[in-house]
């Protein structure tokens, strides 16, 4: 018998995993996947660690985060400064002084914040019902226009003014010439890559790969006295109250015999008419060079594209509307029934995480289990 049985080898069963053995637990974990570390899995081609299922930079205000992830890896200086393309015109992400001086030629911070008010008042939102008058309201309509309508309809697959102002309301937007987007006070990318650091994490911990739970659901429970489920929640319970709605993301990743495709690491195509998202550029996060410091010579590039979910895809991020936060709670309560199972992360928790808010969550179930 195992103390635990931990379903996920992403960030959250990591390092619950990781916690239960420096407490003297007999611990296994199994991923449907043939690879450890979930959605950061990171993959070496041509010396360029590859994020595989989408870019993640890693940033925390959490010294307790930033602490915990520095037992497993050093971190470079990273600094997430994206680019938007509209058209062929290039703006800088997040909106701040380069960006409100392309868009409208102004100088001042007083005459961006004047700009912003007028274009405000000139749409008549007072209070904002749903994204599209939120952005309006935080940014004006050239700027939503141009770099937020048709990436975020792409995005979510569905009009700026169906969905939600919470979701754009940590949308940074700085009267200052600064271009890091988080602005956290701890920011990089693991040296070595994110399955470095999470090979790390699970050292000395049995992990078998290539075993789906859902299917050997009963025989696999059998195996320990508690059971982390990382999976989707609504698939835990078979969809028997019905699907909660993601968004899913297909990849096309490309290998280039050239050292430069776009020089940054993330550029958004906010036209409604280029069919992806953005392109990321791998060798950019760190720095276009090799574990061992040297140039690389050719470039890795991914293209996103926001798709639907359906059974079967990779679900993504959760749809937090009204209908499926009301859906989700009824499952949560089923959830708190299964008194020997702990549900867990983004897809056991339906909620869009952060990294440091997965691992912060993970460190805090811990606490609670094991005081």
């Amino acid at each position: 018998m195992y103390d635990y049985l931990i379903v996920g080898s992403g960030l959250y069963g990591a390092v619950f995993a990781r916690e239960a053995a420096d407490r003297g637990k007999k611990v296994l974990v199994i991923d449907r996947r043939d690879h450890i570390a979930g959605n950061v899995y990171t993959k070496n081609v041509e010396g360029i660690h590859v994020h595989e299922y989408g870019a993640h930079i890693f940033h925390t205000n959490l010294k307790q985060v930033w602490d915990y992830v520095n037992r497993f890896a050093q971190f470079n200086r990273f600094t997430n400064s994206p680019v938007a393309n509209y058209r062929g015109e290039l703006y800088s992400l997040p909106f701040n002084m380069y960006t409100f001086n392309r868009m409208w030629g102004v100088v001042t911070p007083e005459e961006a914040s004047a700009k912003i008010e007028e274009q405000r008042r000139a749409a008549g939102i007072t209070e904002p019902k749903n994204l599209e008058e939120q952005a309006i309201s935080l940014v004006g309509t050239d700027i939503y226009e141009k770099l937020i309508k048709g990436y975020t309809k792409k995005q979510w697959g569905r009009p700026c003014s169906e969905l939600p102002a919470f979701i754009i309301r940590r949308l940074p937007v700085r009267l200052t010439f600064d271009n890091n987007y988080f602005n956290a006070l701890y920011q990089g990318i693991p040296v070595g890559g994110y399955t470095k650091m999470v090979e790390r994490m699970l050292d000395g911990i049995e992990v078998r790969l290539g075993v789906d739970y859902l299917e050997q659901k009963a025989e696999l429970d059998a195996l320990a006295h508690r059971v982390v489920y990382t999976g989707a929640i609504d698939a835990y319970f078979d969809y028997a109250l019905g699907e909660l709605e993601y968004r899913s993301v297909r990849f096309e990743t490309e290998l280039l015999d050239q050292p430069n495709f776009q020089g940054v690491a993330a550029m958004n195509y906010t036209d409604e008419e280029t069919p992806w998202t953005r392109i990321i550029e791998h060798k950019w996060f760190q720095f276009g060079k090799d574990d061992n410091g040297a140039d690389l010579s050719k470039t890795v590039i991914s293209r996103e594209f926001s798709a639907p979910w359906k059974k079967g895809d990779e679900p993504y991020y959760p749809v937090n509307n009204e209908r499926n936060n009301a859906l989700y709670e009824e499952y949560r309560r089923m959830a708190e029934q299964e008194e020997k199972v702990i549900f867990g992360g983004r897809l056991g928790e339906y909620k869009y995480y952060d990294m440091d808010a997965v691992i912060a969550s993970a460190l805090k179930k811990c606490e609670e289990e094991f005081s």
